[in-house]
């Protein structure tokens, strides 16, 4: 408003109002008047339920068939489920849609007992080359690690870091951050699994090095990959300040889930959301 007269600010006003039927809002660029009742104006105009992320995203809707294919191994806690199981669980069922819920060696036979094929298929990124192999060529495919990926970090960056897999060799370094802290696990994915995959492609002379919790290096330049858990004990606001961390130290980071996909070939046909 600093550039026109009162008079002209007023004319201005009316003419916006009357052409867009929207509130005009008055400020000043010199003094700041109008900014408090721009704020007022912009929340008041935030859609019902802005902000919320979803963790399945855009990927189902009301009424669809979701097949959840879990293992209930000696990393799932006995009488429970794993948080992320648990929280994809709910928001579908507050979707509307329709769940089945299987452990693995139970899936050939869910899929064989549903009238049609479910719209989507979310496993666990342990058993990701298994589903896929055997999944309908209807149903889409992810993972609870990849749904987290989206929910709680940047996909997008996560699925650029994993193309740096492809670069290692038996002397490069790589990082394994766990969000969560937990007695080390027969079989863990993070601390057996990956580690193995990696060291399988790449030679056992592969440094694989894991920090847990809240530990997570100041100088990340020492290592050519990081690859982050899922994170469902920790906010996506703490997500974002390591991935942050690493984008400013060029250090490429994935995740779990992406990883698994990356490196058992299947990326490419994940459902992301």
């Amino acid at each position: 408003t600093d550039l026109y007269t009162q008079e002209e600010k007023e004319k201005l006003a009316h003419l916006i109002q009357r052409n867009t039927k929207e509130e005009v809002c008055l400020i000043s660029a010199k003094t700041g008047e109008g900014i408090r009742n721009l704020k007022e104006l912009l929340a008041r105009s935030i859609p019902e339920g802005y902000g919320n992320r979803m963790i399945t995203g855009d990927l189902v809707d009301t009424g669809d068939l979701v097949l959840l294919v879990m293992p209930q191994d000696i990393q799932a806690p006995k009488g429970r489920l794993i948080l992320p199981q648990v929280q994809t669980l709910r928001e579908l069922l507050d979707k509307k849609c329709l769940v089945m819920s299987v452990t693995t060696d139970q899936y050939l036979s869910a899929l064989e007992n549903l009238a049609v094929p479910p719209k989507l298929i979310i496993t666990d990124s342990q058993v990701f080359s298994y589903v896929y192999e055997n999944k309908p060529k209807e149903s889409m495919l992810t993972s609870f690690s990849v749904l987290f990926a989206a929910y709680k970090g940047d996909l997008l960056y996560y699925i650029e870091g994993a193309k740096a897999i492809d670069t290692l060799n038996e002397n490069s370094h790589v990082l394994i951050a766990e969000c969560c802290t937990h007695a080390p696990l027969k079989e863990d994915i993070g601390r057996v699994k990956i580690p193995r995959m990696l060291k399988k492609r790449f030679g056992e002379k592969l440094d694989v090095s894991l920090v847990s919790g809240t530990d997570f290096p100041d100088d990340l330049t020492k290592y050519d990959l990081i690859i982050q858990c899922g994170a469902c004990m920790f906010n996506r606001k703490y997500v974002m300040y390591r991935i942050d961390k690493a984008r400013n130290q060029y250090v490429p980071m994935t995740n779990y889930g992406i990883t698994i996909a990356h490196l058992t070939g299947i990326l490419e046909h994940v459902a992301l959301p």
